[in-house]
């Protein structure tokens, strides 16, 4: 049978895995941008806390994914649900570039338009979501980019722990050693992966400051 073939005979089980993959990634990229975005501005106004924050986020990016859902587990409330545990996971490995990239972004920002905002009167809140934050958009999407990337390839693992997605094919197809199985998992997770590069390039270039 021709991988083609497969994937048509198949298409109605991939459709719902590529579902669960998608689900499962934006849930951890809306988590992640919520709790990452807030902590890089952190690290720009307490520059003290910039190492434990960094420093935290780095060591969950380090913890393989496969150990680091395997640490999660014996937690009560996520433990009792394969897809909060996936997403929890997912989350702790994408904080790290959005934090770095929303602090490089509002460090970046000219010092002399903030002068020019406190002349005028504004607050450091005023500053921050009025100048800083809009000036810095296009650095902190790139980091939101890189993360929602690596977010696509590793939420495969989330099979292992039963929380669905196109890892299931990957794992069935090397329990079977099936190499269109794996194939089945393996090509739409890249297409997403490359799909979401695509169109989050093609945001971070239009919010791009013009110089």
């Amino acid at each position: 049978m021709s991988l083609i073939n497969f994937f048509l005979r198949h298409q109605g089980e991939i459709a719902e895995a590529t579902l669960e993959h998608i689900w499962l990634v934006g849930a951890a990229m809306l988590l992640a941008i919520a709790i990452g975005v807030p902590l890089g501005v952190i690290v720009t106004r307490k520059p003290w806390l910039s190492k434990p924050i960094l420093g935290s986020a780095n060591i969950a990016e380090t913890i393989p994914s496969l150990a680091l859902f395997g640490f999660l587990l014996p937690v009560p409330w996520l433990g009792d649900r394969a897809d909060r545990l996936a997403i929890t996971a997912l989350t702790l490995y994408a904080l790290l570039p959005i934090i770095r990239n929303t602090a490089a972004g509002i460090a970046g920002v000219d010092p002399a338009v903030r002068e020019a905002a406190r002349g005028m009167g504004m607050t450091q809140r005023q500053i921050l979501f009025q100048v800083e934050l809009p000036l810095s958009l296009s650095t902190v999407l790139a980091g939101v980019r890189v993360a929602t990337v690596l977010t696509i390839g590793i939420a495969t693992i989330a099979a292992a722990v039963g929380a669905g997605g196109l890892g299931e094919f990957i794992f069935r197809g090397l329990a079977m050693v099936n190499d269109q199985l794996i194939l089945a998992g393996a090509i739409p997770a890249a297409i997403l992966a490359l799909g979401a590069d695509f169109i989050l390039s093609v945001f971070e270039r239009r919010l791009r400051p013009a110089r």
